[in-house]
């Protein structure tokens, strides 16, 4: 039922809050957290608090995916009492919360994909980061253009333009996309830059994974990012992309978790990160990014203990037994190496100075 429900896609998902259930701390009584920001894990966010309420049903999480940068805004104005994000806090929004008292982990990996809508062509494309990041510029404007035939020996690409599609929305997509194509082109990061939000030279834009889908739809030739998962959703053909050991790898959770793997060695401290795009390994998709959960290292925009306790049971258990959800989904499960580095910063949760690091139930 929930799959059925996934491929309506992220916007169906998050239409409104999110009314979940978290662990019961206080007998019957009922306590209310609230969280916001990224759509990336949306779906998976929204499977592992159904689940969590079967089991947990006395305290209520409404999470409102409206954007990373959204999130981190809420987190900082301490208008949430949690916070979801694709790309990692930069050191001056760290710095915004106060000196040392930020918690981020990642709660699973993911991948953004080049998703293109090129009539006749049937058999999946290949893409290289070179290639993406000239079509971008405005370099490559046509289907057929030599270096993407280069690419895919036997396929008849037509003589069409292509339109890049970009979101147009402050988001962690575009931090992941924009950060992977810098590495590909010193033009690129010149030109564009990498971040959040970005100026555009070539395209049209979109709102949300949702907008960019829209005009992929809707317009002949285009070409444009969103995550694996919202394309797996809703059937919208991608394409292989040239990772760094020169290997065209389709996005998939296993080439996800490959990348994830060898990036969490770099993780260290409370306010965990670490880059995904273009790792190493004949089997690492190079277009990838863990999501992250942020909170307060000393949970002061919480009204009570019974909140603090709940909030830091939920996060315990959203990076452990929640896992188990994510492979289905078409995300990456943390890997061992990554889970070891979010126990011990999780562990340095507090409320007014009182430790909440017991293990959770």
């Amino acid at each position: 039922m929930f799959r059925n429900a996934c491929r309506l896609g992220v916007s169906a998902l998050v239409a409104g809050a999110l009314a979940v259930g978290a662990h019961a701390v206080s007998g019957s009584s009922e306590v209310r957290l609230q969280g916001a920001g990224a759509t990336f894990p949306a779906p998976l966010y929204s499977r592992m608090v159904a689940e969590y309420q079967q089991l947990h049903p006395d305290v209520k999480i409404d999470y409102q995916a409206n954007g990373s940068g959204a999130g981190i805004k809420a987190i900082t104005e301490q208008t949430v009492d949690f916070a979801g994000s694709d790309a990692p806090m930069s050191a001056k929004e760290v710095e915004a919360c106060g000196k040392d008292n930020v918690v981020q982990v990642p709660s699973c990996a993911g991948a953004v994909v080049p998703a293109y809508n090129v009539p006749g062509v049937t058999k999946e494309l290949n893409f290289s980061g070179d290639v993406l990041a000239e079509i971008y510029l405005g370099r490559i404007n046509k289907w057929n253009d030599a270096k993407l035939a280069a690419l895919n020996a036997g396929v008849a690409l037509p003589d069409l333009a292509i339109t890049p599609v970009y979101r147009t929305d402050g988001s962690g997509t575009n931090f992941v996309w924009t950060n992977y194509l810098s590495t590909q082109s010193q033009e690129f990061t010149q030109s564009v830059g990498s971040g959040k939000e970005v100026k555009w030279p070539v395209g049209q834009g979109g709102k949300g994974n949702q907008g960019v889908a829209a005009v992929l739809q809707q317009t002949k030739g285009a070409l444009g990012y969103v995550e694996q998962a919202y394309a797996d959703q809703n059937k919208i053909a991608y394409g292989a992309v040239r990772n760094q050991a020169g290997k065209f790898v389709k996005a998939s959770p296993a080439a996800v978790s490959v990348a994830a793997g060898v990036a969490a060695g770099s993780m260290e401290g409370t306010v965990l990160k670490a880059n995904l795009w273009n790792q190493t390994g004949d089997g690492s998709y190079p277009i990838a990014s863990f999501t992250y959960l942020i909170v307060y290292k000393d949970l002061k925009n919480v009204k009570s203990k019974e909140q603090a306790k709940a909030l830091y049971d939920f996060l315990w258990w959203a990076t452990h037994d929640g896992q188990k959800f994510a492979t289905e989904l078409d995300y990456a499960p943390l890997a061992p190496e990554a889970l070891k580095k979010v126990e011990a910063a999780l562990k340095e949760v507090k409320y007014q100075g009182a430790a909440l690091n017991s293990t959770p139930k």
